[in-house]
């Protein structure tokens, strides 16, 4: 799967390229709580599920979970407090087993509980009965769908003072800062990434997860020139704080790249400039000037030191 990243921006126009190419959205709710109770069969033996459903449409997934444990064994029930519409309204008609308020009652009995209260679009904190809910969980095993309800899905910082911890998250088509940031990247517990029909070239992005596949050390070729080895620019900080910059700009001259250069502001050229060697360094003397040195288009890969 990929590495890619996608701001919850981009995975909005993510969702809404691969309708407008012919993806029926109803069917990506369908792929999306097939694949988190896939992966919650996959892990826990048939027991006592509570699912939590939201408002929105991550509650119009959590009642495609719902169908779909209970096709795999599992005792369910779906707590929720909204009368749910669009896509989500179709998968709640869809639920014809038990349903209790959203409460902290729904829990009693519960061995694992499915978090299909918000995903990874919200932006405020928890509150009324979803808070009382998350308050209520203690130590319940918690499966999310898409991020745990209360983080932020770009950053991974908790929206409030009340949040989700998970033991499994399974989010959709590619990860979002918020898998990968702390504390998100813990409050998620094991990370599932599933592919539920979007285009692939719905992505658009230059983000990446961190992989030993990206650091591969390329063998060079006999006819190979700088340029083909890759520029790589490298962002200082001002005279004050260069140190970073200098060793990462080192480290990449050491790795291979073809040619390396320290983007600097202009009072922190001469201290860069006097223990850089082999290594160029080009002054900027704002943001618009740092924008302008990166928009060459022979860069390769750019480096904050």
């Amino acid at each position: 799967m990929s590495g890619e990243i996608l701001t919850t921006a981009e995975m909005a126009r993510a969702d809404a390229f691969a309708v407008d190419h012919g993806v029926p959205s109803l069917r990506l709710m369908e792929n999306a709580g097939r694949a988190v109770a896939d992966a919650i069969g996959a892990r826990f033996k048939p027991c006592p599920v509570t699912v939590l459903c939201g408002p929105g449409n991550n509650g119009g997934d959590g009642f495609v979970v719902a169908r779909h444990l209970d096709e795999q064994g599992f005792t369910v029930r779906v707590a929720h407090d909204a009368d749910h519409k669009g896509d989500a309204g179709e998968m709640s008609v869809r639920w014809k087993g038990a349903r209790v308020a959203l409460t902290p009652a729904a829990l009693d009995g519960a061995r694992l509980v499915v978090d299909g209260l918000f995903g990874a679009g919200l932006s405020r904190p928890l509150e009324g009965a979803a808070a009382q809910m998350v308050e209520a969980l203690n130590d319940l095993p918690v499966a999310a769908i898409d991020v745990p309800s209360g983080i932020s899905g770009d950053t991974g910082q908790p929206l409030g003072g009340v949040y989700v911890t998970a033991i499994l998250t399974v989010t959709f088509f590619r990860k979002k800062p918020g898998h990968l940031l702390l504390p998100g990247r813990v409050l998620c517990g094991e990370i599932v990434l599933a592919d539920i029909g979007i285009p692939a070239e719905a992505a658009n992005t230059t983000l990446h997860e961190n992989s030993p596949s990206l650091w591969r050390y390329p063998w060079p070729k006999p006819d190979g020139h700088k340029y083909a080895r890759g520029h790589c620019v490298v962002v200082s900080g001002p005279a004050h704080a260069t140190g970073a910059a200098r060793l990462a700009a080192r480290a990449a001259l050491r790795v291979g790249a073809g040619l390396v250069s320290v983007a600097s502001p202009s009072d922190a050229v001469a201290v860069n400039a006097v223990h850089l060697t082999a290594i160029m360094v080009k002054p900027f003397e704002n943001a618009a000037g740092l924008d302008e040195l990166l928009s060459d288009k022979r860069l390769n890969a750019v480096v904050v030191g």
